[in-house]
């Protein structure tokens, strides 16, 4: 008789698929990253907090919101957040409505870093990712990983986390 409320292992086979994602995406970003600073001096991370503020309509974010988007810890942003303020790329303000919360605000210098830093990265993109697939790969992957990121399951966060 199954055991309840264990969880199903993975077989030989959703191991080894599993791996490989990891190494494919690993070699990916490490790739990026590397292209980044020799060509712009610019962090991969750097780069997606640039995007994430760039990409809202006001170019500002709150840093809670902004370390869910980059996949970063709040203490990781806040830190990513730091060394792009001294640089002059973004900007600090108290958000508008509470006075409690802060917001990450996308600088024109920092928008100006970011047009010259799309150039490498998206290159990059089509290099080390997009020219592996035909169209019909690249759709089925991509509808892969919208099901991957819509199924899955994210925990709560403990306090301590926060």
């Amino acid at each position: 008789m199954p055991e309840t409320g264990r969880a199903r292992l993975p077989t030989r086979t959703e191991l080894e698929v599993w791996r490989s994602f990891l190494r494919a995406h690993a070699r990916i970003t490490r790739s990026l990253e590397t292209e980044l600073i020799a060509e712009q001096r610019l962090s991969l991370a750097a780069y997606d907090v640039l995007v994430q503020l760039a990409e809202t309509e006001e170019r500002r974010m709150r840093m809670t919101e902004l370390a869910d988007a980059v996949l970063l810890s709040r203490s990781g942003v806040t830190r990513l957040v730091d060394r792009l303020e001294r640089a002059g790329l973004v900007g600090r303000e108290r958000a508008d409505r509470d006075g409690r919360g802060v917001v990450a605000v996308l600088t024109q210098q920092g928008m100006d870093r970011l047009r010259a830093a799309a150039g490498t990265h998206l290159s990059g993109v089509a290099k080390h990712f997009a020219s592996t697939f035909d169209s019909d790969e690249l759709d089925l992957f991509g509808r892969a990983c919208e099901r991957l990121m819509h199924d899955a399951q994210v925990p709560e966060q403990s306090s301590a986390d926060r």
